[in-house]
């Protein structure tokens, strides 16, 4: 078995949407499973819509993830340059071998002559008006022109550009990891452009002319170049090389099910599609890791999304994914792209994680005051209290306020459905028997006050709720008498006298 070698080709005209972050994933875990290599190929031949940055925002999301190539435009390799643009010298020979074997030609047409055939067809009913074998010896190429011609208008023409010539009457085929046997009739594919008339290739040629010399043994994309791929295979077919192994991957869906999820549904859902913030300049767009997202989690979150181990586990750490992945075990439906599903899975991993790690993870997602106001100590205690309530990172501050600053509010209409003077004199009792505890931990407090309230028949359900009110402002939070140690004995006493005040106006 010849050595694997994996691509993953992104155009820098933007952000790395989530989607590409599965194609990443698939191909770095099928790389890892075989010992093969991961190769990052920057595809830049789009000058016209390249956006700057762009490139370096994909390499820090891939490190992020963990999911850093083993060759690519900055960590080298023997198969570079891997960017395309630096490749352009390469994509004119091959594209003159097709030239020259007759499986190729030039165009001169302008865009007014290319609008002006469409016009054309439509008027005939045509129903996709296409430049391909019924239409091609009617438009201006070296197809349809003399030899003196075409050789005259390559000297004079400022927009020739190189065509595939697709075969009339065949049928092409090829298999699919996913979609098994896939075949395309010939009268379905239109001539594509495969060189531009800057002298750039378009997507057609320079991918397969760059997986060939870089040795790419399986090509895994995402599905809308499946309906490419019969040009591709003509290309490799008339250029004499055996093509990779093709999987084309489903699409990622909108929360609804219907219609693939696009980079504006962020904005429109509420919820990231990038795996950082991106800055468009006009408009930042939020990513996983901002929103307080571990890449382990997020990871695991997107590897099923069109994949599943044969025994269904859900968490799965990336060694274990790659053992277990199998090209032959993706779906061919879309995935629906469920964002409590994320959080899910985001919540299940914080609940892992050692302390420690937790803690160097929030610094980028609370106030910097909290981590001159607090001790390590503190801060981790608190970790660990809120672990099970936690969903995102930054949920260690939003969630849990009231452990860092005492209530300014409580909760009225539960503390109405319960207070009353008999009350808060057994409050105030309550107050003195904490005050007086020489044991403040959660065991000894629970004792005092449990205790004196079974042994006077008080109700549970009455005081615990207001006390637990009283140090949170409302009825929320982990074990009451876990905040109690927490906080201390000065700053539960200072809540309770507050809560106290505060609770007389509602008598």
């Amino acid at each position: 078995m010849k050595t694997i070698r994996v691509r993953f080709a992104p155009s820098p005209t933007g952000p790395l949407h989530i989607g590409g972050v599965r194609t990443a994933l698939y191909n770095y875990l099928f790389a890892r499973k075989h010992g093969g290599k991961f190769i990052l190929r920057i595809e830049d031949t789009d000058q016209n819509r390249y956006v700057e940055g762009a490139e370096d925002y994909i390499r820090q999301s891939l490190n992020w993830l963990g999911l850093s190539p083993d060759e690519g435009p900055v960590q080298g390799g023997d198969y570079g340059p891997y960017r395309q643009s630096e490749r352009k010298h390469l994509y004119k020979e091959y594209a003159e071998k097709l030239i020259e074997a007759g499986h190729a030609y030039y165009a001169f047409d302008s865009a007014e002559e290319l609008q002006q055939m469409r016009e054309d067809k439509e008027k005939e009913d045509v129903h996709s008006a296409k430049y391909d074998q019924s239409t091609r010896l009617d438009m201006k190429n070296s197809l349809s022109l003399s030899a003196e011609e075409t050789d005259q208008l390559l000297m004079d023409c400022p927009h020739t550009v190189v065509r595939l010539k697709v075969p009339e009457g065949e049928t092409i085929s090829f298999d699919d990891k996913v979609r098994k046997r896939v075949s395309f009739n010939s009268s379905e594919l239109d001539d594509k452009v495969i060189l531009k008339a800057d002298g750039m290739p378009t997507y057609h040629l320079a991918n397969i002319v760059d997986d060939h010399l870089m040795e790419i043994s399986h090509v895994i994309r995402g599905e809308e170049w499946l309906s490419s791929t019969a040009h591709h295979i003509l290309m490799y077919r008339f250029l004499g090389w055996e093509p990779p192994v093709f999987t084309h991957l489903p699409l990622l869906l909108k929360p609804s099910g219907k219609g693939k999820l696009s980079k504006r549904d962020g904005s429109k859902f509420g919820f990231p599609v990038f795996p950082m913030e991106w800055d468009a300049g006009d408009e930042k767009y939020s990513g996983f890791k901002e929103e307080g997202y571990d890449p382990a989690a997020l990871v695991n979150f997107l590897v099923l999304l069109g994949w599943h181990p044969s025994d269904d586990t859900e968490i799965l750490d990336k060694e274990i994914m790659a053992e277990l992945f199998e090209l032959g075990q993706i779906v061919k439906s879309g995935a629906r792209f469920d964002i409590e599903k994320a959080l899910w899975f985001n919540q299940q991993y914080i609940m892992s994680f050692e302390d420690d790690y937790i803690l160097e993870q929030i610094k980028d997602h609370v106030p910097e005051s909290i981590f001159s106001r607090y001790d390590e100590s503190f801060l981790k205690e608190l970790i660990r209290l809120m672990k099970p309530r936690a969903r995102l990172y930054g949920e260690f501050y939003t969630e849990a306020r009231y452990l860092y600053e005492m209530p300014d509010s409580y909760d009225e209409k539960q503390v109405v459905k319960r207070i009353s003077s008999e009350v808060m004199d057994v409050l105030e009792d309550l107050k003195n028997m904490v005050l007086d505890s020489t044991e403040f931990n959660a065991e000894s407090l629970s004792a005092v006050i449990k205790g004196h309230l079974s042994e006077n028949a008080l109700k549970m359900g009455v005081y615990l709720p207001l006390i637990r009110i009283m140090m949170c402002g409302a009825m929320t939070g982990p074990d009451l008498f876990e905040i109690f140690a927490l906080l201390g004995k000065a700053s539960v006493i200072e809540r309770w006298d507050r809560a106290l005040e505060a609770f007389r106006s509602y008598l």
